[in-house]
Protein backbone atom coordinates (compact mmCIF):
# COMPACT_ATOMS: atom_id res chain seq x y z
CA UNK A 1 0.00 0.00 0.00
CA UNK A 2 1.37 3.47 -1.12
CA UNK A 3 0.42 6.47 1.54
CA UNK A 4 1.13 10.11 -0.08
CA UNK A 5 3.98 12.04 1.15
CA UNK A 6 3.46 14.63 3.69
CA UNK A 7 3.18 18.37 2.81
CA UNK A 8 6.91 19.70 3.57
CA UNK A 9 6.45 22.59 5.71
CA UNK A 10 6.92 26.07 4.19
CA UNK A 11 9.84 27.31 5.34
CA UNK A 12 10.09 29.97 8.12
CA UNK A 13 13.54 31.21 7.08
CA UNK A 14 12.07 34.10 4.76
CA UNK A 15 10.00 35.58 6.48
CA UNK A 16 11.43 35.80 9.26
CA UNK A 17 14.08 37.41 7.38
CA UNK A 18 11.73 39.94 5.64
CA UNK A 19 10.26 40.44 9.23
CA UNK A 20 14.18 41.37 11.05
CA UNK A 21 15.33 43.32 8.16
CA UNK A 22 11.92 45.41 7.82
CA UNK A 23 12.07 45.67 11.95
CA UNK A 24 15.97 46.58 11.97
CA UNK A 25 15.45 49.33 9.19
CA UNK A 26 12.99 51.55 11.70
CA UNK A 27 15.75 51.50 14.42
CA UNK A 28 18.95 52.49 11.38
CA UNK A 29 16.30 55.52 11.10
CA UNK A 30 16.46 56.82 14.15
CA UNK A 31 19.65 56.11 15.27
CA UNK A 32 20.78 59.21 14.13
CA UNK A 33 18.31 61.18 16.79
CA UNK A 34 18.39 61.76 20.14
CA UNK A 35 15.69 60.58 22.54
CA UNK A 36 14.71 64.81 22.31
CA UNK A 37 14.77 64.69 18.60
CA UNK A 38 12.28 61.25 18.99
CA UNK A 39 9.55 63.39 21.28
CA UNK A 40 8.89 66.11 18.70
CA UNK A 41 5.37 67.04 17.24
CA UNK A 42 5.74 69.80 14.60
CA UNK A 43 2.33 69.78 13.51
CA UNK A 44 -0.79 68.17 13.78
CA UNK A 45 -0.16 66.27 10.69
CA UNK A 46 2.89 65.41 11.86
CA UNK A 47 3.87 62.16 14.30
CA UNK A 48 6.93 61.87 16.69
CA UNK A 49 9.46 59.57 15.83
CA UNK A 50 9.32 57.28 19.13
CA UNK A 51 5.35 57.27 18.06
CA UNK A 52 6.17 55.70 14.68
CA UNK A 53 8.48 52.94 16.66
CA UNK A 54 5.64 52.22 19.15
CA UNK A 55 2.31 52.29 16.59
CA UNK A 56 4.11 49.99 14.20
CA UNK A 57 4.99 47.71 17.08
CA UNK A 58 1.15 47.62 18.25
CA UNK A 59 -0.37 47.30 14.77
CA UNK A 60 1.62 43.70 15.02
CA UNK A 61 0.62 43.30 18.63
CA UNK A 62 -2.92 43.83 17.98
CA UNK A 63 -3.64 42.14 14.56
CA UNK A 64 -1.20 39.28 14.43
CA UNK A 65 -0.25 38.11 18.01
CA UNK A 66 -4.11 38.94 20.05
CA UNK A 67 -5.25 36.95 16.70
CA UNK A 68 -3.43 34.03 16.53
CA UNK A 69 -0.73 34.02 19.55
CA UNK A 70 -1.94 31.46 22.52
CA UNK A 71 -2.47 32.50 25.65
CA UNK A 72 -1.66 36.57 24.58
CA UNK A 73 -1.53 38.89 27.07
CA UNK A 74 -0.75 42.55 26.21
CA UNK A 75 2.56 44.22 26.90
CA UNK A 76 1.07 47.27 28.54
CA UNK A 77 -2.50 47.22 28.14
CA UNK A 78 -2.77 51.46 28.15
CA UNK A 79 -0.89 50.81 24.82
CA UNK A 80 -4.10 49.80 23.42
CA UNK A 81 -5.00 53.25 23.14
CA UNK A 82 -1.97 55.06 23.27
CA UNK A 83 -0.43 53.83 20.04
CA UNK A 84 -3.98 53.12 18.47
CA UNK A 85 -3.87 55.56 15.17
CA UNK A 86 -7.31 55.33 13.68
CA UNK A 87 -8.90 52.18 13.90
CA UNK A 88 -11.97 52.98 15.83
CA UNK A 89 -13.20 49.16 15.81
CA UNK A 90 -10.25 48.66 17.89
CA UNK A 91 -11.09 50.85 20.54
CA UNK A 92 -10.66 54.43 21.34
CA UNK A 93 -7.44 56.86 20.33
CA UNK A 94 -5.03 59.27 21.50
CA UNK A 95 -5.92 62.86 20.02
CA UNK A 96 -3.28 62.56 16.84
CA UNK A 97 -2.57 66.52 17.14
CA UNK A 98 -1.42 65.50 21.09
CA UNK A 99 0.89 62.68 20.21
CA UNK A 100 3.97 64.80 21.03
CA UNK A 101 2.56 65.31 24.63
CA UNK A 102 3.17 62.10 25.42
CA UNK A 103 6.27 62.06 27.03
CA UNK A 104 5.83 58.86 28.99
CA UNK A 105 6.58 55.96 28.16
CA UNK A 106 9.87 56.80 27.44
CA UNK A 107 11.66 55.79 24.45
CA UNK A 108 13.91 53.04 26.36
CA UNK A 109 10.53 51.84 27.27
CA UNK A 110 9.23 51.99 23.18
CA UNK A 111 12.50 50.02 22.57
CA UNK A 112 11.62 47.42 25.26
CA UNK A 113 8.07 47.10 23.75
CA UNK A 114 9.76 46.32 20.10
CA UNK A 115 12.06 43.58 21.32
CA UNK A 116 9.78 41.74 23.38
CA UNK A 117 7.01 41.94 20.65
CA UNK A 118 9.55 41.16 18.03
CA UNK A 119 10.70 37.90 20.41
CA UNK A 120 6.77 36.87 20.26
CA UNK A 121 6.42 37.39 16.29
CA UNK A 122 9.56 35.12 16.08
CA UNK A 123 8.44 32.62 18.07
CA UNK A 124 5.09 32.84 16.71
CA UNK A 125 6.38 32.80 13.00
CA UNK A 126 8.62 29.89 14.30
CA UNK A 127 5.28 27.91 14.98
CA UNK A 128 2.50 28.74 12.30
CA UNK A 129 4.45 30.30 9.59
CA UNK A 130 2.50 28.04 7.45
CA UNK A 131 -0.97 29.75 8.57
CA UNK A 132 -1.99 31.87 5.24
CA UNK A 133 -3.85 34.25 7.55
CA UNK A 134 -0.67 34.94 9.32
CA UNK A 135 1.37 35.08 6.30
CA UNK A 136 -1.45 37.70 4.84
CA UNK A 137 -1.36 39.83 8.06
CA UNK A 138 2.46 40.11 8.33
CA UNK A 139 2.69 40.98 4.91
CA UNK A 140 0.04 43.61 5.85
CA UNK A 141 2.21 44.85 8.98
CA UNK A 142 5.56 44.75 7.17
CA UNK A 143 4.43 47.10 4.03
CA UNK A 144 2.42 49.21 7.03
CA UNK A 145 5.97 49.93 8.70
CA UNK A 146 7.33 51.11 5.39
CA UNK A 147 5.19 53.23 4.94
CA UNK A 148 6.00 54.16 8.20
CA UNK A 149 9.65 54.43 7.99
CA UNK A 150 8.75 56.96 5.08
CA UNK A 151 6.67 59.14 7.49
CA UNK A 152 9.32 58.87 9.75
CA UNK A 153 11.64 60.52 7.47
CA UNK A 154 9.25 63.44 6.46
CA UNK A 155 8.28 64.35 10.05
CA UNK A 156 11.95 64.42 11.80
CA UNK A 157 12.60 66.72 8.60
CA UNK A 158 9.59 68.88 9.32
CA UNK A 159 10.79 69.28 13.12
CA UNK A 160 14.31 69.70 12.87
CA UNK A 161 13.49 72.42 10.34
CA UNK A 162 11.49 74.63 12.80
CA UNK A 163 15.12 74.61 14.50
CA UNK A 164 16.89 78.39 13.15
CA UNK A 165 20.26 76.55 13.86
CA UNK A 166 18.95 74.30 10.48
CA UNK A 167 20.38 70.84 11.99
CA UNK A 168 21.15 67.94 9.63
CA UNK A 169 19.50 64.90 10.27
CA UNK A 170 22.54 63.04 8.48
CA UNK A 171 26.02 64.27 6.37
CA UNK A 172 24.89 65.10 3.18
CA UNK A 173 26.68 62.74 0.38
CA UNK A 174 28.16 64.47 -2.24
CA UNK A 175 27.90 63.53 -5.81
CA UNK A 176 28.41 64.89 -9.10
CA UNK A 177 24.62 66.35 -10.33
CA UNK A 178 23.58 65.86 -13.93
CA UNK A 179 22.43 68.79 -15.85
CA UNK A 180 18.79 68.96 -16.35
CA UNK A 181 17.63 67.19 -19.73
CA UNK A 182 15.23 69.82 -21.68
CA UNK A 183 11.58 68.67 -21.29
CA UNK A 184 10.43 66.29 -23.99
CA UNK A 185 6.78 65.68 -25.02
CA UNK A 186 6.07 61.66 -25.01
CA UNK A 187 3.14 60.51 -26.77
CA UNK A 188 1.42 57.63 -25.19
CA UNK A 189 -1.03 55.91 -27.24
CA UNK A 190 -4.91 55.65 -25.31
CA UNK A 191 -7.35 53.06 -25.99
CA UNK A 192 -8.93 50.93 -23.61
CA UNK A 193 -6.59 49.54 -20.97
CA UNK A 194 -6.15 47.92 -17.78
CA UNK A 195 -5.73 49.48 -14.20
CA UNK A 196 -5.36 48.01 -10.86
CA UNK A 197 -2.69 45.79 -9.52
CA UNK A 198 -2.23 42.87 -11.37
CA UNK A 199 0.03 39.64 -9.61
CA UNK A 200 1.97 39.22 -12.95
CA UNK A 201 3.36 42.56 -13.13
CA UNK A 202 2.99 44.38 -9.61
CA UNK A 203 4.48 41.12 -7.20
CA UNK A 204 1.62 39.08 -5.09
CA UNK A 205 1.32 41.94 -2.34
CA UNK A 206 -0.69 45.13 -2.76
CA UNK A 207 -3.27 47.08 -0.31
CA UNK A 208 -6.93 46.84 -1.28
CA UNK A 209 -7.03 50.34 -2.46
CA UNK A 210 -5.23 49.07 -5.97
CA UNK A 211 -7.76 46.96 -6.56
CA UNK A 212 -10.03 45.69 -8.15
CA UNK A 213 -8.43 45.85 -11.79
CA UNK A 214 -10.53 47.21 -13.74
CA UNK A 215 -10.76 48.42 -17.57
CA UNK A 216 -10.92 52.35 -18.55
CA UNK A 217 -10.87 54.22 -21.80
CA UNK A 218 -8.01 57.03 -22.33
CA UNK A 219 -7.45 59.20 -25.38
CA UNK A 220 -4.34 59.53 -26.48
CA UNK A 221 -2.30 61.67 -24.61
CA UNK A 222 1.69 63.24 -23.80
CA UNK A 223 4.01 62.90 -20.46
CA UNK A 224 6.63 64.94 -19.72
CA UNK A 225 9.93 63.28 -20.03
CA UNK A 226 11.10 64.33 -16.47
CA UNK A 227 9.71 65.60 -13.39
CA UNK A 228 9.83 69.75 -12.92
CA UNK A 229 12.69 70.53 -11.28
CA UNK A 230 14.08 73.09 -8.93
CA UNK A 231 14.71 75.79 -11.55
CA UNK A 232 11.82 74.89 -13.35
CA UNK A 233 9.43 76.11 -10.76
CA UNK A 234 11.82 79.01 -10.26
CA UNK A 235 10.30 80.95 -13.17
CA UNK A 236 7.21 80.30 -12.05
CA UNK A 237 8.15 81.99 -8.99
CA UNK A 238 10.30 84.79 -11.26
CA UNK A 239 7.01 85.78 -13.27
CA UNK A 240 5.27 86.16 -9.59
CA UNK A 241 3.21 82.97 -10.09
CA UNK A 242 2.45 82.97 -6.20
CA UNK A 243 0.62 86.63 -6.29
CA UNK A 244 -1.13 85.57 -9.88
CA UNK A 245 -4.77 84.62 -8.73
CA UNK A 246 -6.04 83.44 -12.64
CA UNK A 247 -3.32 80.35 -12.20
CA UNK A 248 -5.28 78.90 -9.17
CA UNK A 249 -8.16 76.85 -8.18
CA UNK A 250 -10.37 78.67 -5.77
CA UNK A 251 -9.42 76.65 -2.48
CA UNK A 252 -5.62 77.01 -3.37
CA UNK A 253 -5.76 80.65 -3.78
CA UNK A 254 -7.25 80.90 -0.46
CA UNK A 255 -4.62 79.16 1.09
CA UNK A 256 -1.82 80.89 -0.73
CA UNK A 257 -3.40 83.89 0.94
CA UNK A 258 -4.02 82.43 4.15
CA UNK A 259 -0.39 81.50 4.36
CA UNK A 260 1.61 84.80 2.49
CA UNK A 261 3.16 81.77 0.56
CA UNK A 262 5.54 82.75 -1.84
CA UNK A 263 7.28 79.76 -2.53
CA UNK A 264 7.85 76.13 -1.64
CA UNK A 265 8.03 74.57 1.63
CA UNK A 266 11.56 74.45 3.31
CA UNK A 267 12.51 77.31 0.85
CA UNK A 268 14.75 80.17 2.51
CA UNK A 269 14.04 84.14 1.45
CA UNK A 270 16.71 84.05 -0.56
CA UNK A 271 15.50 81.49 -2.94
CA UNK A 272 18.97 80.40 -3.15
CA UNK A 273 18.62 78.03 -0.73
CA UNK A 274 16.95 74.82 0.94
CA UNK A 275 16.20 73.18 4.08
CA UNK A 276 16.93 69.23 3.77
CA UNK A 277 17.60 66.36 5.77
CA UNK A 278 21.36 67.46 5.60
CA UNK A 279 20.70 70.90 6.72
CA UNK A 280 20.65 74.20 4.69
CA UNK A 281 21.92 73.63 1.40
CA UNK A 282 21.76 75.01 -2.22
CA UNK A 283 19.21 74.80 -4.45
CA UNK A 284 19.70 72.08 -7.00
CA UNK A 285 18.75 73.40 -9.63
CA UNK A 286 18.48 70.05 -11.77
CA UNK A 287 16.82 67.95 -9.27
CA UNK A 288 13.35 67.49 -9.36
CA UNK A 289 11.70 69.54 -7.11
CA UNK A 290 9.66 68.11 -4.03
CA UNK A 291 7.40 69.47 -1.30
CA UNK A 292 4.62 70.92 -3.40
CA UNK A 293 0.96 70.92 -2.41
CA UNK A 294 -1.42 70.06 -4.99
CA UNK A 295 -2.58 73.69 -5.40
CA UNK A 296 1.29 74.65 -6.63
CA UNK A 297 1.21 71.50 -9.01
CA UNK A 298 -1.98 72.51 -10.35
CA UNK A 299 -0.92 76.08 -10.43
CA UNK A 300 2.05 75.34 -11.91
CA UNK A 301 0.54 73.30 -14.94
CA UNK A 302 -2.05 75.49 -15.70
CA UNK A 303 0.89 78.48 -15.79
CA UNK A 304 2.97 76.94 -18.71
CA UNK A 305 -0.23 75.29 -20.35
CA UNK A 306 -0.06 71.73 -19.39
CA UNK A 307 -2.04 69.90 -16.74
CA UNK A 308 -1.69 66.87 -14.28
CA UNK A 309 -1.97 63.32 -15.71
CA UNK A 310 -4.63 60.88 -14.00
CA UNK A 311 -3.29 58.14 -12.06
CA UNK A 312 -5.10 56.02 -15.10
CA UNK A 313 -2.33 58.16 -17.27
CA UNK A 314 0.18 57.43 -14.96
CA UNK A 315 0.12 53.94 -14.36
CA UNK A 316 -0.79 53.06 -18.28
CA UNK A 317 2.14 55.02 -18.90
CA UNK A 318 4.63 53.06 -16.58
CA UNK A 319 3.46 49.77 -18.16
CA UNK A 320 3.41 51.06 -21.60
CA UNK A 321 6.58 52.30 -21.47
CA UNK A 322 8.03 49.02 -19.46
CA UNK A 323 9.23 51.42 -16.57
CA UNK A 324 9.59 49.13 -13.10
CA UNK A 325 10.50 50.57 -9.98
CA UNK A 326 13.67 49.08 -9.49
CA UNK A 327 15.28 51.93 -11.62
CA UNK A 328 14.29 54.55 -9.03
CA UNK A 329 15.83 56.28 -6.53
CA UNK A 330 14.61 55.50 -3.39
CA UNK A 331 15.63 55.74 0.55
CA UNK A 332 18.06 52.95 -0.11
CA UNK A 333 20.55 55.16 -1.44
CA UNK A 334 20.88 57.47 1.66
CA UNK A 335 20.72 60.11 -0.26
CA UNK A 336 17.58 61.27 0.91
CA UNK A 337 16.93 64.18 -1.21
CA UNK A 338 16.16 64.28 -5.03
CA UNK A 339 18.75 63.68 -7.31
CA UNK A 340 18.72 64.54 -11.29
CA UNK A 341 19.16 62.39 -13.89
CA UNK A 342 21.65 59.62 -14.36
CA UNK A 343 22.05 60.26 -17.92
CA UNK A 344 19.05 60.36 -20.64
CA UNK A 345 16.52 58.28 -22.36
CA UNK A 346 15.11 59.76 -25.25
CA UNK A 347 12.51 56.85 -25.44
CA UNK A 348 11.07 56.40 -22.18
CA UNK A 349 9.92 59.02 -19.03
CA UNK A 350 12.89 59.51 -16.93
CA UNK A 351 12.55 58.97 -12.93
CA UNK A 352 9.27 57.67 -13.17
CA UNK A 353 9.35 56.01 -10.08
CA UNK A 354 11.26 57.61 -7.05
CA UNK A 355 12.80 61.01 -6.24
CA UNK A 356 9.87 62.71 -5.90
CA UNK A 357 5.90 61.75 -5.36
CA UNK A 358 4.14 62.72 -8.39
CA UNK A 359 0.36 64.53 -8.10
CA UNK A 360 -2.09 63.14 -10.16
CA UNK A 361 -5.57 65.08 -10.75
CA UNK A 362 -7.11 62.30 -10.00
CA UNK A 363 -9.34 62.56 -6.22
CA UNK A 364 -9.25 59.68 -4.10
CA UNK A 365 -11.82 57.20 -4.71
CA UNK A 366 -12.48 53.74 -4.83
CA UNK A 367 -12.19 51.69 -7.93
CA UNK A 368 -15.43 50.01 -9.60
CA UNK A 369 -16.25 47.13 -7.11
CA UNK A 370 -13.14 47.77 -4.30
CA UNK A 371 -14.92 46.71 -0.97
CA UNK A 372 -12.73 46.63 2.29
CA UNK A 373 -11.74 44.02 4.14
CA UNK A 374 -13.94 43.18 6.96
CA UNK A 375 -13.41 43.79 10.46
CA UNK A 376 -10.94 46.97 11.71
CA UNK A 377 -7.98 46.35 9.60
CA UNK A 378 -10.37 46.95 6.65
CA UNK A 379 -10.58 50.95 8.38
CA UNK A 380 -6.71 50.98 6.31
CA UNK A 381 -7.73 52.75 3.14
CA UNK A 382 -11.22 53.21 2.37
CA UNK A 383 -12.18 55.77 5.09
CA UNK A 384 -10.03 58.06 3.81
CA UNK A 385 -11.39 58.34 0.49
CA UNK A 386 -12.57 61.89 0.58
CA UNK A 387 -11.37 65.37 -0.34
CA UNK A 388 -7.59 63.64 -0.99
CA UNK A 389 -5.71 63.64 -4.58
CA UNK A 390 -3.65 60.53 -5.58
CA UNK A 391 0.19 60.38 -5.65
CA UNK A 392 1.86 57.87 -7.73
CA UNK A 393 5.49 56.67 -7.76
CA UNK A 394 7.31 56.97 -4.64
CA UNK A 395 10.13 59.04 -3.37
CA UNK A 396 13.82 59.55 -2.31
CA UNK A 397 12.31 58.17 1.44
CA UNK A 398 10.22 55.73 -0.16
CA UNK A 399 11.95 52.43 1.33
CA UNK A 400 13.23 49.99 -1.86
CA UNK A 401 10.76 47.40 -3.31
CA UNK A 402 8.15 49.15 -1.68
CA UNK A 403 6.03 50.63 -4.23
CA UNK A 404 4.94 49.15 -7.46
CA UNK A 405 2.69 50.80 -10.85
CA UNK A 406 -0.69 50.29 -8.92
CA UNK A 407 0.81 51.48 -5.87
CA UNK A 408 -2.04 54.58 -5.01
CA UNK A 409 -0.69 57.19 -1.94
CA UNK A 410 -3.20 60.01 -1.19
CA UNK A 411 -2.92 63.34 0.60
CA UNK A 412 -5.14 66.27 1.30
CA UNK A 413 -4.20 69.10 -1.50
CA UNK A 414 -2.46 71.66 0.82
CA UNK A 415 -0.04 68.80 2.26
CA UNK A 416 3.74 69.66 1.43
CA UNK A 417 5.81 68.10 4.23
CA UNK A 418 5.77 64.90 1.60
CA UNK A 419 7.98 64.23 -0.78
CA UNK A 420 6.01 65.41 -3.18
CA UNK A 421 6.58 66.61 -7.13
CA UNK A 422 4.57 66.70 -10.86
CA UNK A 423 5.39 65.77 -14.24
CA UNK A 424 3.25 67.50 -16.70
CA UNK A 425 0.69 65.80 -19.42
CA UNK A 426 -1.49 67.16 -21.90
CA UNK A 427 -3.32 66.41 -24.71
CA UNK A 428 -2.02 64.54 -27.94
Amino acid sequence: MHTAAPTPRTSCAPLLGAYREVRAQSERLVAPLSAEDCQLQSMPDASPSKWHLAHTTWFFETFVLERFESAFRPFDAGYRVLFNSYYQGVGPQHPRAHRGLLSRPGLDEVSAYRRQVDARMHSLLEQRCDDGELRGMLQLGLNHEQQHQELLLTDIKHALSCNPSWPAYAAPQHDAGVPTQALRWLGVPGGLVDIGHDATLDGAFHFDNEGPRHRVCLPDFELASRPVSHGDFQAFIDDDGYRRHELWLSMGWDWVRAGARRAPLYWHADAASCFTMHGRRGIERDAPLPHLSYFEADAYARWVGARLPTEAEWEHAARHFGLHASEGHFADRGRLHPASAEGADDARPMQLFGDVWEWTQSSYAAYPGYRPARGAVGEYNGKFMCNQFVLRGGSCVTPAGHVRASYRNFFPPESQWQFSGLRLARER
